[in-house]
């Protein structure tokens, strides 16, 4: 399949669409983030995430929406939970939405932290700041897939954590993209074009058994 077709659109599409549909997706991240508290099983948190969607009068959701705590951090989006672990006084725990906003696919997540602890902290700031400098670097080298996941691996190994290679973005569009069948990001041999594409990075901590999740749309 050409880079033509796997970049393509249906008729409700507009950039104005993704961006609004990116900014609702993370207002709903935040209030679910705020929602959050120790003690809170993780499925309790999975619950809590539909109530939110609802009140913000989302269209629909086009993949489950994912709330793992501690080690389950370390999970790709394929892979199920270990358990219904309870979050900890100090703990650590991401946010990952696909929710359909006035037609257009949102699809954002994030990843946070409880307590004091030193290390989760600075895993949970450091997909940020990942995600950050491959953006970047997409914007300013317009560069293909495979070259965008090239450099987000070598920078994570140069800041001390490891990449899950595993996870390598995917289209978006107006719903439902999957009619597209694009494939990875990480795998488009083309610069991918804006509101189109959403950048996953999903870092592990090198010794310590949890991780740490982000993910946007590429604009």
């Amino acid at each position: 399949m050409t880079a033509t077709l796997k970049e393509a659109v249906g008729l409700a599409y507009s950039l104005d669409g993704m961006l609004h549909a990116k900014r609702k997706t993370w207002e709903a991240i935040e209030e679910m983030a705020r929602r959050v508290k120790p003690g809170m099983l993780e499925s309790e948190a999975q619950a809590m995430s539909l109530e939110v969607l609802n009140e913000l009068g989302m269209d629909r959701i086009w993949h489950p929406s994912k709330i793992r705590f501690g080690e389950n951090t370390l999970k790709t989006f394929k892979q199920r939970s270990d358990g219904d672990p309870v979050l900890a006084q100090n703990d650590i725990f991401f946010i990952d939405l696909g929710v359909v906003w006035d037609r257009h696919e949102g699809d954002s997540g994030a990843t946070f932290t409880v307590g004091d602890d030193p290390e989760m902290k600075a895993c949970a700031v450091a997909a940020k700041t990942l995600f950050d400098q491959v953006h970047d670097y997409w914007r300013t080298q317009q560069v293909a897939g495979p070259e965008l996941y090239r450099y987000a691996d070598e920078q994570a190994t140069a800041m001390g954590w490891k990449l899950n290679l595993e996870i390598k973005g995917h289209r978006v569009s107006d719903f439902p993209h999957a009619i597209y069948r694009a494939g990875d990001l990480g795998n488009f041999e083309d610069c991918p074009n804006v509101g189109l594409w959403i950048l996953e990075i999903q870092i592990a901590h090198p010794t310590r058994p949890f991780g740490a999740f982000y993910e946007d749309l590429l604009a």
